[in-house]
């Protein structure tokens, strides 16, 4: 029998110190500004490139062998870089709508990439954002509803469709395909082309790219052959599971997950041809902000919607799973007048805070009901000034279509992680619940669900899922 899945909703309140950046304040005198009065909204200009199941580690600044991304390192490097950043969902469509809309994808109601449940008319930033003084644009793939928000609330939306080439581009509802070109090229263009523009208000622009997903992994004629015969180097939790029931089970249509299973290495190479391609699209985006004198008063983010698995575990592309190759991904933002470069923060944050920080640095109201919390406060804080941040962040997965994926059908689960431990509750199945001491075995490898010497931790970090689960309960 299936256990109910929990209703999480989380609601917190949101503060901002900006004020101490922008008027030198000192604790006790911003600690009476916050009461007192809010903060001036910065209103920044804001260009953010979403990758599509981008690791978090695939990248120059995150020391990789022999993948050089100058430009996506430069925004780590004259800005901040999140080692601890993590989707609540790792689903491409439940991720992506928890990055508009900051709620968890049992409230938002799209909980995998073919299911829409309840109302889709969310209050997303986009609209937020539009209504109070701002220019937006979307460009590049799409994984929503383009008929409902928050494709109908940018004041400019380009979408595309199809494969890596002959791609299918539909401007602000006017439909053409282009040949030959490539699809993170013709993105860019489009990206370009609303940049250059001179604008008499502040303008937010999303760029979404297609790359690297899959696809047939198809990378530009350019790097075709970068990276070959390059190795490939893996992580020690590479192979078949160990001490996980749920990835254990024996699935009829498949073989046992292990190193057969494991994505291939030209798949890798190829995904990292397809970084690259994003890296120069990066570059070009930093030269038409530098040319029309936006670039120091644009906060310039770059994250993907979830991550991808080379084989830990002998995973590939069951990225819906609660191990941290899927559920990690990269968040490094750039923005002079806040954050002070080559900062490496290593608070927990979610998907969902993109909202509330976009908001508050827009001025923008605070709708009811965001389950996120504005990342300003990690940069604006003053020194020993007292900041609370949370210490665990949930995680869900409750999809309600998942017949095309056998290997994780009906691995629904619920997940705390913290920056020492993971507890994933399988609410689907009895006995496969799992553990993992992060500090000693990052790699979770060693399930201590049923270790004796566990069970205190394991009461805790239950404790805090119970916890979670009543403070968000809509009901």
């Amino acid at each position: 029998m299936k256990r109910p899945f929990f209703q999480p909703i989380v609601k917190m309140k949101l503060f901002t110190a900006a004020a101490a950046v922008l008027f030198g304040l000192s604790a006790t005198q911003m600690a009476t500004a916050q009461t007192n009065a809010p903060a001036p909204a910065l209103r920044p200009n804001i260009v953010i490139v979403m990758m599509d199941d981008q690791r978090w580690d695939d990248f120059g600044f995150m020391g990789h062998t022999f993948l050089r991304t100058p430009h996506i390192d430069r925004i780590a490097n004259e800005g901040v870089r999140f080692n601890d950043a993590f989707v609540t969902t790792p689903v491409s469509a439940a991720s992506r709508t928890s990055f508009f809309t900051g709620q968890y994808p049992h409230t938002h109601g799209v909980s995998d990439d073919t299911v829409r449940t309840g109302n889709t008319n969310w209050a997303t930033w986009p609209k937020l954002l539009r209504d109070a003084g701002y220019k937006t644009a979307f460009v590049g793939d799409w994984h929503l509803d383009e008929k409902s928000a928050p494709a109908s609330e940018f004041d400019h939306l380009v979408t595309t469709r199809g494969g890596y080439v002959n791609v299918t581009v539909n401007v602000n509802g006017s439909t053409k395909n282009v040949r030959n070109d490539y699809i993170t090229d013709v993105v860019t263009d489009y990206a370009v082309d609303f940049l250059k523009h001179d604008y008499d208000q502040p303008v937010c622009l999303v760029v979404s790219h297609r790359g690297p997903h899959g696809e047939g992994f198809v990378p530009p004629r350019r790097h075709a052959k970068r990276f070959e015969g390059a190795p490939v180097l893996r992580r020690p939790n590479y192979g078949a599971p160990r001490g996980k029931p749920a990835l254990q089970r024996r699935v009829e249509v498949l073989p046992p997950l292990s190193e057969k299973t494991a994505t291939p290495e030209e798949v890798i190479r190829n995904r990292w041809r397809l970084v690259a391609a994003v890296d120069e699209s990066v570059e070009r985006l930093f030269e038409i902000l530098q040319d029309t004198g936006k670039l120091n008063n644009t906060l310039f983010i770059l994250t993907s919607d979830q991550g991808y698995f080379y084989g830990e575990h002998g995973l590939s592309e069951e990225q819906r799973l609660a191990y941290d190759e899927s559920i990690r991904v990269p968040l490094i933002m750039r923005f002079p007048r806040l954050i002070q470069p080559a900062t490496a923060n290593n608070a927990l944050a979610l998907n969902v805070d993109i909202a509330p920080t976009l908001l508050e640095l827009a001025g923008a109201p605070m709708p009811p009901g965001l389950h996120g919390r504005s990342l300003l406060p990690l940069f604006t804080t003053p020194p020993g000034y007292p900041l609370q941040w949370r210490s665990a962040v949930l995680l869900e997965y409750l999809p309600q279509s998942e017949e095309h994926m056998p290997r994780i059908a009906g691995l629904h689960y619920q997940a705390i992680r913290t920056d020492g431990w993971k507890y994933i509750h399988y609410t689907s199945l009895d006995r496969a619940d799992e553990l993992y001491d992060l500090r000693w075995d990052p790699y979770e490898q060693k399930n201590l669900f049923w270790e004796p010497s566990a069970q205190g931790p394991l009461l805790k970090i239950q404790a805090e899922l119970v916890r979670q689960v009543r403070e968000t309960n809509l009901k």
